[in-house]
């Protein structure tokens, strides 16, 4: 049996960038992920790294939006059908995070988790000396429809409040700087600060300079229990041994709450399958990733490929993969974009899932009756946007230090 300050259980950003500041505050740190590092949903995202989507997933919007949407199975959100108790108190809380009052309190903490993980990821980058393809060229939004359009330039003026700048751009401007989109885009909206990289990429990286700080990392190992006594864990009971620890960080994505539920607690968090696809980039694609709007597709270029992301499927903890998701996609890019994806060569079909909390806040936080024991999760589409601040604030709430 071995002892550790802290075991981190994820192999995510999350757990990696909590790791690692642990680590470089001389903690010894104990990583245990179920399959491989960084291959769940910090594999196959869009890869951006974006202040301006500092949208929290329930507002005003998407109640009127989201009702037409939830039982179509092509629709960007869908609601699997299933009675399921934990489903139907997310959903509750959903609805009530839903307003306008909610929306405006939520934009402030996430764009500042996003601009401090940008901050992060560069300063990492150059102090690992970590060379992966990295581009802070903004983000470009685009629109098929005026209704779309104008909804889109008002949600603008809301985020420049918040210190997010962007500017409108013409149908003849957003033409300019992405050639391939087609004649029917009406106009698009352009924020400056986003930046964009391959997350796995990224991530194979890391890794190593996470170890390299002083980290034990077990990989295909299974967290199977706690122990617990006088109120906080003593040990954690995995596939590969018993391991003590003074500290606990659930960052296990989707499947953290099957681990809180060892603890007594029900964290209402709810996992949200997502889709991409990637293909050879055609050399005509400049370096800026942009999102179709109405569609809520993103198409990230990452070297010499290029992916589109997208859909939100609340469908429980189901790996399967439904064509019907996947043919969305498509069309939405066919219909904004002269690139037609079945066309192209295939480099990669994927799915993960993404752990979605009612209010579209990540909870970082102890759990309520074990105070050792903190989770970090829930960040809904932004786990890779938000995980190196995430992570330097778990092990500053471990720690008592400023991270840096």
């Amino acid at each position: 049996m071995a002892d550790y300050d802290v075991v981190v259980v994820g192999g995510g950003i999350i757990g990696l960038s909590t790791a690692y500041c642990l680590a470089r505050s001389g903690r010894s740190v104990l990583l245990v992920e179920k399959g491989d590092i960084g291959a769940g949903s910090s594999y196959g995202n869009a890869g951006l790294i974006a202040p301006s989507d500092s949208i929290p997933l329930p507002s005003p919007a998407a109640i009127s939006q989201g009702i037409r949407w939830l039982l179509d199975p092509e629709s960007p959100l869908y609601i699997k059908p299933r009675l399921n108790i934990d489903l139907i108190r997310w959903l509750w809380q959903f609805l009530k995070s839903s307003n306008r009052a909610s929306f405006l309190r939520s934009i402030p903490i996430l764009r500042d988790l996003s601009r401090e993980s940008l901050r992060l990821y560069q300063k990492w980058m150059e102090e690992e000396g970590i060379n992966v393809p990295f581009a802070q060229a903004g983000l470009l939004l685009v629109y098929r429809t005026s209704a779309g359009f104008q909804d889109g330039q008002a949600l603008a003026e809301t985020l420049n409040r918040f210190d997010l700048r962007s500017q409108v751009l013409s149908k003849q401007d957003v033409r300019e700087r992405i050639p391939l989109l087609r004649p029917e885009i009406v106009g698009g909206v352009y924020y400056l600060e986003d930046a964009h990289f391959d997350p796995a990429a990224f991530m194979r990286a890391f890794a190593p300079k996470v170890e390299a700080r002083g980290v034990h990392m077990l990989t295909h190992t299974e967290v199977l229990n706690f122990r617990v006594e006088a109120g906080k864990v003593t040990h954690v009971l995995t596939t590969r041994g018993d391991f003590s620890a003074q500290h606990v960080v659930l960052a296990a994505g989707a499947w953290t709450p099957r681990l809180t539920r060892r603890l007594g607690y029900r964290l209402p968090v709810e996992a949200a399958k997502g889709y991409s696809i990637t293909i050879r980039r055609p050399p005509t694609f400049p370096e800026v990733p942009v999102i179709l709007d109405e569609a809520k597709v993103a198409v990230t270029p990452m070297g010499d490929t290029l992916r589109f992301a997208g859909t939100l499927e609340l469908a429980g903890l189901n790996m399967s993969i439904n064509m019907r998701r996947v043919n969305a996609i498509k069309r939405g890019v066919s219909e904004y974009l002269t690139i037609r994806p079945d066309e192209e060569p295939l480099v990669e079909l994927w799915r993960g899932l993404r752990p979605c909390s009612p209010t579209g806040l990540p909870y970082i936080e102890p759990l309520p009756h074990v105070p050792n024991v903190i989770v970090a999760t829930g960040h809904c589409m932004l786990g890779i946007s938000q995980g190196p601040a995430t992570g330097c604030r778990v092990a500053q709430m471990i720690t008592g230090e400023q991270q840096h």
